[in-house]
């Protein structure tokens, strides 16, 4: 397997396809899930000439099961960590949910200060905060969260097929087209990873601020999710990202779902292929 060591010793797993000197997409994927998660765009951009990288985040997939640095200033070090490695230059960074967290923390910390990004995609992401605070009036409650590390800690394997069968790809909704295969596949990344890992991860995706994060990304960034989703509400996420952004372009899909990226590959991906190359 392919993985380099970070500075704190931790094995993070990467998948790197395509010719060297291809224009780089690098993917960051959402909890709890794995590089796996991006197999439609991987191929969709390799097929496309890009050179395609993803990796897996601390805890997750392959990568090591560390017991500590489940937060995003790590998740960002780590990606970094990836892209030194590789040698990457004039990078787009796509990330998904928590992914797109980590995109935000790594563009603005180490991606823009090393001159390595060209432009940045959030997708149904989780900055600028997902909780609800006294400054964030319009975040889910916390205990929503905790009802999450509850049904972690009780039964991972029953809770991670109720959120993939239900809200995740809006399979709970009336007359939706459910893929059995899309659920357990979901199932199959989550259940590789490390329990600890994603217990603290959700922590990290809900309760970080990342409000200056976004401030300080300078280069072109797409914003996108679905008005239908129902992980992270749309109106507390990619509508506020856009004000945030210096430079950023919104793009919201009626009625599509938090797995927006699975269920509507077809739209999704020659959306974003026109982004990259306008």
């Amino acid at each position: 397997m392919s993985t380099v060591t970070t500075k704190d010793g931790v094995e993070i797993f990467y998948k790197d396809w395509g010719p060297k000197d291809a224009p780089p997409i690098f993917f960051h994927h959402g909890w709890p899930l794995s590089s796996d998660d991006w197999d439609g765009q991987m191929l969709y951009f390799l097929g496309q000439g890009f050179r395609v990288v993803a990796s897996d985040r601390r805890g997750h997939g392959r990568s090591s099961q560390v017991s500590d640095g489940h937060d995003m200033d790590h998740y960002a070090a780590d990606a970094s960590a990836v892209v030194e490695h590789l040698n990457l230059k004039n990078v787009v960074h796509i990330g998904h949910s928590t992914g797109g967290g980590q995109v935000a923390r790594y563009v603005a910390k180490y991606g823009q200060p090393q001159g390595r990004v060209a432009k940045a995609v959030l997708v149904s992401a989780v900055p600028p905060l997902m909780v609800k605070t006294p400054g964030n009036p319009g975040g889910t409650p916390i205990e929503v969260f905790d009802g999450f590390r509850a049904a972690l800690a009780a039964n991972r394997a029953q809770f991670y097929i109720d959120v993939a069968s239900g809200p995740f790809y809006g399979f709970n909704r009336p007359g939706a087209k459910v893929s059995q295969g899309v659920i357990d596949n979901w199932w199959r990344q989550g259940m590789i990873g490390s329990a600890k890992a994603h217990y603290e991860g959700i922590k990290a995706f809900s309760e970080t601020d990342q409000t200056e994060d976004l401030k300080a990304i300078t280069v072109p960034t797409l914003v996108t999710q679905g008005d239908d989703d129902q992980i992270v509400p749309y109106a507390d996420a990619s509508l506020l990202q856009v004000k945030l952004l210096k430079n950023g372009t919104l793009k919201v899909y009626t009625g599509y779902p938090h797995g927006m990226l699975t269920t509507h590959a077809e739209v999704i991906n020659p959306d974003l292929l026109a982004f990259i190359r306008g």
